[in-house]
């Protein structure tokens, strides 16, 4: 019997076989970069309000690849196909430096800024990386990586090129750099060098060479370096378009980070390609993401659910003007109704009748380059909670069991797979896990739990790994989480499954953070809670997915910077929770 094969509602867009940079920066016409006038504003730095144009923002990223390529330091560490790592928090440098090495010819590994020196060293070596670009204030964990991996001081500080908070190389105001990046190569030393007559080009069949190196755990596992193509991004950009950004020339707001995939392609690439500005945050802060959506009037941002939590219950937002906002996408990790609904009501009671406040969901994995769906906003409300239709060019199945020789039917559940020219060659250096996610004709296994209804709207109902299994029932997380975050005291909350093994079961338990903290110092206090919370969710869900492993109140949930909770570390800590006798487990409760 032949595989149930979904395509997409859309016409299927042309794959361009060139270079990324290429693609971004080709002009249409005079006075133009990208295929829009030169002289628009690209980037800005919000905390000092320098901005590069469009004409800055290719100027210098060709100086920097000439610079990467004409200095003595850099110029062994840089021959085409080279990789460089990028460590540092978003910046106004970003966009240079990226691009910058792209149009260099070299392969681009991104690293967490979070990391400890033994989680970059090892992202360091298992991509081969030659240079480290990173910020100043991260020097520290970049020379102590050095050492962790053997290198002599002299031999580290040739490998580094420093990102400074002097933003003069803009326009912006001066700032003095750390004593300690003192005699490093700077990203100024390499700007003034001269500029690139042209990018490396990537015609044709070079255009299925590596450009990223983003790092994921895909189904399973330990990260691993996801080999993402110039070709995976070029076709991306293109199909993007068809789901259009709001209409005006407002800014974005950049605030997820630029070492992922997600921030890459939708904050640094799409833009750019359709002519709209963005405001680059360093990072979230709740009180600094109202102050810039007032002081740029940014009407349009891309977010992870933990940005829609903090809008629902911070203080900052009754304290700034964010009429402008009218258009959000989440991306990351399931969203749920309620949580947007809140958010909605919340910010349109302080505006006028008849405004726009309209939330929305894509959906994408690293592995997909990463977007592979997307709601549109003219139906987010009456779909919400779907991840929208396919977007063109790619194929989906929706697979009942692990060796893909069953499909679901519709309306049932069953893993996600894809096939098309934006997923990964495959992860590097790592045949094994390649080739467990992909088949032999190339369909990637999401290890994503989803149903498509008959209109063609996906819905991701859970992780493949991460369903709880209770005596022969499937309980999702993600479900109980979303019901979980509507109760007045719930400012956050993740589910996991806990080992029950007298009943050879898992029983469903929730951390949460409580709204008010103060309210659950007292022990006696916080064990009530806890049990008040059990007992509400039962008036809420079937017998099936009680909380039945209890629930903990902590101070926060582990989630990644991207905004996906890092149930791993729960679970270790629910197991030592078991060990300790801390967990009453009831199974028949």
């Amino acid at each position: 019997m032949s595989p149930r094969i979904y395509t997409s509602p859309f016409p299927d867009v042309p794959v361009d076989h060139c270079s990324l940079f290429t693609k971004l920066f080709r002009s249409r016409g005079r006075n133009d970069v990208g295929g829009h006038p030169e002289s628009w504003t690209a980037y800005v730095d919000a905390a000092s309000g320098t901005g590069l144009t469009r004409a800055q923002v290719k100027t210098l990223s060709l100086s920097f690849a000439y610079g990467l390529r004409d200095h003595p330091a850099t110029r062994p560490l840089t021959k085409r196909g080279d990789t460089v790592l990028l460590f540092s928090p978003n910046s106004l440098a970003w966009p240079i430096v990226l691009y910058g090495s792209v149009a260099a010819g070299l392969r681009c590994t991104l690293a967490n800024t979070a990391y400890t020196s033994h989680e970059l060293g090892f992202q360091y070596k298992d991509s081969a990386a030659k240079l480290v670009l990173t910020y100043e204030e991260n020097i520290g964990v970049v020379m102590k990586m050095f050492e962790e991996q053997g290198y002599s001081n002299a031999e580290a500080r040739k490998r580094i090129v420093v990102l400074k908070r002097d933003l003069r190389w803009a326009g912006g105001p001066a700032v003095s750099a750390l004593p300690e990046v003192a005699g490093l190569v700077s990203l100024e030393d390499l700007l003034s060098r001269g500029v690139l007559d042209r990018e490396e080009t990537f015609e044709g069949e070079a255009a299925h060479e590596t450009v990223y190196l983003c790092y994921s755990s895909g189904t399973t596992g330990n990260p691993k370096g996801v080999e993402t193509t110039h070709q995976n991004m070029t076709t991306l950009v293109d199909i993007i378009v068809k789901f259009p950004l709001p209409p005006g020339d407002a800014p974005m707001l950049g605030i997820l980070p630029f070492y992922h995939i997600y921030g890459i392609a939708n904050l640094l690439h799409h833009p750019f390609y359709i002519g709209v500005p963005v405001v680059i945050q360093t990072r979230f802060d709740p009180e600094q993401f109202c102050a810039n959506i007032q002081n740029y009037k940014v009407a349009f941002a891309c977010i992870v659910p933990p940005v829609l939590v903090a809008l629902a219950r911070h203080p900052a937002v009754d304290s700034y003007d964010l009429s402008s906002l009218q258009y959000m996408c989440s991306g990351a990790a399931p969203l749920g109704a309620d949580l947007v609904k809140m958010v909605q009501s919340r910010l349109l009671s302080k505006r006028k009748r008849g405004s726009t406040c309209l939330i929305t969901q894509g959906y994408g994995l690293t592995e997909t380059s990463p977007s592979t769906h997307m709601l549109a906003f003219d139906v987010c409300d009456e779909r919400v909670g779907s991840i929208g239709q396919l977007f063109p060019t790619l194929k989906a199945r929706i697979v009942a069991d692990d060796d893909g020789l069953v499909d679901a039917e519709e309306g049932e559940r069953g893993e996600l797979w894809f096939q098309g020219p934006t997923i990964m060659k495959g992860y590097l250096g790592n045949p094994t896990a390649t080739k467990h996610s992909l088949t032999p004709d190339r369909w990637f296994k999401t290890g994503d739990i989803a149903i498509r209804d008959k209109e063609g709207y996906y819905y991701i109902v859970d992780r493949k790994k991460e369903l709880i299994k209770y005596k022969g029932f499937q309980v999702a997380p993600a479900e109980l989480e979303a019901i979980l975050l509507t109760h007045p005291d719930v400012a956050d909350a993740a589910v996991i499954g806990v080992d029950d093994a007298k009943e050879a079961t898992e029983l469903p338990r929730a951390y949460v953070v409580h709204a008010h903290p103060s309210k659950v110092k007292a022990v006696q206090a916080k064990a009530a809670f806890e049990q008040s919370i059990v007992r509400w969710m039962e008036t809420k869900v079937a017998k099936h997915k009680f909380l039945r492993g209890g629930v903990s109140v902590i101070d926060e949930v582990p989630k990644s910077a991207a905004g996906k909770i890092l149930r791993r570390q729960l679970r270790d800590q629910a197991k030592a929770e078991v060990e300790r006798g801390e967990i009453k487990l009831k199974a028949k409760l």
